[in-house]
């Protein structure tokens, strides 16, 4: 049994893991931390997990997670720095879902405005992507769940260096904001309407560079989010410019072929964020026009877009099978 680990256990990201965890066949959710809520039994806290779990939470101290085979850090940016660089030294593995080693050191003091004073150098955790690197991975940073969508609608046609220019237009439920309530995320402010911010400097946007560039040097990108009414999903429209011009066919078989060995990615004639709802599945439509191509992509922002991608990575880093915990159907509607 793999001993797992969870610092930060309260949020949504937290809970998910939990919830993911719990019927998890081949690993074991030893110790979870929260300084606000320790001494609480988990279901104390998260009610809807009642009779899966008996131990409570603790402090994130060191000696409690050095036991641990891998931990889960589910904290804000800035945070898992704290964290991370002891559990590494020590031998345990680590699997950040923050932002903190996603980018490289440089590129994070630049976006995120803070000193990097831990840097380790991890592997960008987008399973279908990155499968090679994590096997094996001693620190992986989960992907942005803005970027998860968006770089994994491009790879394909960035792969062969045919993209010109595409404009990522993302549309994300509310729980991607995090738990704390702000003034942002207040019913009244957000019912009935979607709400786009931050609309040319998103921090996301340096992941999809970061990682398209990887394939494509010279591809030029764009990106917009916004927040519609709804707790989860994330529904991208990639409009992708191209250097040449391909069949609609065409296009389609370069994403099978690239997509070919990847369980959780789905192609599908029709997107609906109730289709992949609760789910590790990314759906991904292809749609030929005149001037450009739409790819269209859906996931479920805290299950692909976070916590179900960061137990994908775990069963990969581990020589699991990478459904394991994960096979699972949407729900539906």
């Amino acid at each position: 049994m793999i001993k797992v680990g969870i610092i930060g256990g309260t949020g949504y990201t937290g809970s998910e893991l939990l919830r993911i965890l719990a019927k998890h066949e081949k690993c074991e959710v030893k110790c979870v931390s929260s300084r606000k809520e320790k001494g609480k039994k988990i279901h104390e806290v998260h009610p809807h997990l009642k009779g899966f779990y008996n131990i409570e939470f603790v402090e994130p101290e060191f000696r409690i997670f050095s036991e641990c085979d891998v931990v889960f850090t589910a904290v804000p940016h800035g945070e898992a720095i704290r964290y991370v660089p002891e559990l590494y030294e020590s031998g345990v593995r680590v699997i950040d879902l923050s932002a903190d080693y996603r980018l490289s050191k440089e590129k994070y003091e630049e976006v995120y405005g803070k000193e990097h004073s831990a840097y380790i150098e991890a592997v960008y955790g987008l399973t279908e992507i990155n499968k090679d690197e994590i096997r094996g991975a001693r620190l992986i940073a989960n992907p942005g769940c803005y970027p998860t969508g968006a770089i994994l609608s491009a790879a394909p046609l960035a792969k062969l260096e045919l993209i010109e220019r595409v404009v990522f237009d993302s549309k994300s439920g509310i729980t991607g904001a995090g738990v704390a309530p702000t003034e942002f995320t207040h019913y009244p402010n957000l019912h009935e309407s979607i709400v786009p911010y931050r609309i040319t400097e998103h921090r996301h946007y340096y992941e999809m560079e970061q990682e398209l560039r990887k394939f494509q040097e010279d591809v030029k990108i764009s990106f917009t989010p916004q927040v519609f009414p709804g707790s989860r999903g994330i529904l991208t429209n990639a409009h992708i410019f191209l250097k040449g011009d391909l069949e609609g066919e065409e296009i389609e078989r370069v994403y099978r072929e690239f997509y070919r060995d990847c369980y959780f990615i789905r192609l599908q004639n029709d997107i609906k964020l109730s289709y992949v709802r609760g789910s590790n599945f990314v759906d991904i439509s292809i749609h030929k026009g005149k001037d450009r191509v739409v790819v269209v992509t859906a996931i479920d922002n805290l299950v692909k877009g976070a916590s179900g991608q960061a137990v994908q990575n775990m069963n990969v880093m581990f020589g699991l099978d990478e459904r394991e915990g994960l096979d699972f159907p949407p729900l539906f509607p």
